[in-house]
């Protein structure tokens, strides 16, 4: 199911930009936007694919899709075997641009540390990303769980303690459309899919500042997450601490947790405050 739920979400994702705001601004370079929409393409659900199934999942036309291959080709981002295109390693390099250039590990990874060895458990911050978080940091820890996180991992954010963290705190013209949806997809029969629950959900985390998760995004997972304000007072990332329900359920995390996480978001925002870069990355624009 969750697999089925990437799908569609990364069909979502790499539709093209809407015709109004191409049209509005003349610099706006849709070829780019379609190079790029191919690169998202691949992922854990498509590591491989034919021509056929790229123009598929980016919507675009099969000749567009062909000369997006061909370019990224070229450029050495994409290599093809047989009748098959995969990406190559050549596009870490775009993600290895951006954590060298935030100085991540020196601004955020430090705090998330001191949870994990506090907690024993793994920590981790994400920024939103349309409809999914995004992990930027993860800091992890030997207990196994049942999904791997890192950095580029994407969820749901309806269904994540990070996400709901950080849409609670968006504006009413972020938070609005993102509740026009008439249901969520289930990843289990605990995740939260009904708008208005989410929208109720919402106003007790605004006054709570903290959210939890148990077995929503998957069964044996329980989350705990923090807000990251900028100096403004906008949010702009979420942390987290999370485990297994074998060892702590979601009221032993807040009792026993909440306090390590909100020294550790203290700290990242006194933090920020040096580096006002890193908050012009991931705030909502």
């Amino acid at each position: 199911m969750a697999s089925e739920t990437r799908s569609a979400q990364k069909n979502k994702n790499n539709t093209e930009a809407p015709l109004s705001l191409r049209e509005d601004d003349p610099e706006f370079l849709s070829t780019l936007e379609r190079g790029l929409s191919v690169l998202r393409a691949f992922d854990h659900d498509h590591p491989e694919m034919q021509l056929s199934e790229v123009a598929q999942v980016t919507g675009l036309n099969p000749a567009v899709a062909r000369r997006c291959l061909n370019t990224l080709t070229k450029l050495g981002y994409i290599r093809k075997s047989g009748r098959r295109f995969v990406l190559t390693p050549e596009v870490l390099v775009f993600a290895s641009s951006y954590l060298a250039s935030m100085n991540l590990e020196e601004v955020v990874t430090p705090h998330l540390q001191s949870v994990r060895d506090a907690t024993g458990d793994s920590s981790s911050m994400a920024v939103l990303s349309g409809t999914e978080i995004l992990y930027i940091v993860h800091v992890s820890t030997q207990r196994p769980i049942r999904i791997v996180s890192g950095v580029g991992a994407r969820f749901p954010v309806h269904a994540t303690s990070l996400g709901r963290v950080m849409m609670a705190f968006q504006p009413e013209h972020v938070v609005e459309p993102y509740l026009q949806c008439p249901a969520f997809p289930s990843l289990t029969e605990n995740t939260i899919t009904r708008p208005e629950i989410l929208r109720e959900r919402f106003s007790v985390i605004r006054k709570r500042f903290f959210d939890t998760a148990q077995d929503e995004l998957d069964y044996g997972l329980v989350s705990l997450s923090v807000p990251i304000f900028d100096p403004q007072g906008h949010v702009v990332a979420a942390i987290n601490c999370s485990t297994s329900t074998s060892r702590v359920t979601d009221t032993e995390l807040v009792s026993e947790r909440l306090p390590i996480l909100q020294i550790a978001r203290r700290n990242i925002e006194h933090a920020l405050r040096r580096w006002p870069f890193l908050v012009h990355s991931v705030g909502i624009i």
